[in-house]
């Protein structure tokens, strides 16, 4: 392992204006160095700046102070280097699954040809087990396909990082397991750094290598960073006696319940 960190937030802060010279400090002196194929979590209560976070690395946003770099890149604006999925899957509803991630990878790798083109798609519709509705419209498929589609399209164009904000929010308890699967497997094949904004503690503890734990706003910050040391792969029915699941998921508990009874002190 490198060094020097491959993603690194540096002093940051991002306020908002309210008009009136008035502002809004949404985020403030918000530090944090990211390892390489690294998976992280952010969570905290609404209004901590978790997609904030996300929308700042992403590109998304402007950053008001500091700075965030990439392979000691700095980030200015949206790039292929960095893919993001949304709680909404985002697809086009006129277009295929196979058109779908197609799009993306048109517009990212033109040198492929025709065949290479087509075997780039494929294997990525493959990676998330949805050859058998390659053909299909968004309409005829469900919200865990849809989601899956968009997760291929993201990867699709071999980013450096992965982004998903809140990717498994909307979906029921037993789609959303099965998704888990899917992330932690093909994290395993592709290396991606992935950061992950989540509310869902036993998500976090599951997914991540690190899950780091925001203060309430105005002028979030990071209040604690928790080390998850626990093997991969990982299979949720062995972890759910496993003590050190059981610290991880105790710790984020504890974090989150005294921040929210402080603040409603």
């Amino acid at each position: 392992m490198s060094a020097k960190p491959f993603l690194k937030i540096d002093h940051v802060d991002k306020i908002f204006p309210l008009g009136k010279g008035k502002e809004y400090v949404a985020l403030r002196d918000v530090k944090l160095e990211i390892r390489e194929n690294e998976i992280v979590s952010i969570i905290g209560h609404s209004g901590c700046g978790k997609s904030t976070i996300l929308n700042l690395i992403a590109g998304l946003d402007t950053i008001s102070n500091g700075t965030i770099l990439l392979e000691d890149k700095h980030i200015t604006a949206p790039g292929p280097e960095r893919a993001v999925v949304f709680q909404n899957h985002s697809l086009l509803p006129w277009l295929t699954v196979y058109q779908n991630i197609e799009m993306a990878v048109k517009k990212v790798m033109k040198e492929l040809d025709a065949k290479e083109l087509r075997d780039h798609v494929t294997k990525y519709i493959e990676m998330v087990n949805l050859d058998h509705a390659k053909d299909k419209y968004p309409g005829e498929i469900s919200g865990g396909m849809k989601q899956r589609v968009g997760i291929a399209r993201a990867l699709s164009i071999e980013p450096k990082v992965l982004l998903m904000d809140e990717p498994f929010g909307a979906l029921d308890s037993l789609t959303r397991a099965n998704l888990q699967d899917h992330l932690m497997r093909i994290q395993m094949q592709t290396g991606n750094t992935v950061i992950i904004i989540t509310h869902d503690v036993d998500e976090a503890v599951l997914l991540s290598d690190r899950v780091i734990m925001m203060t309430n706003g105005p002028e979030a910050t990071i209040g604690e960073i928790l080390e998850v040391n626990l093997p991969r792969p990982r299979k949720r029915l062995e972890l759910q006696h496993n003590p050190e699941y059981l610290r991880c998921r105790e710790a984020i508990i504890e974090f989150l319940y005294s921040k929210f009874a402080k603040d409603d002190e």
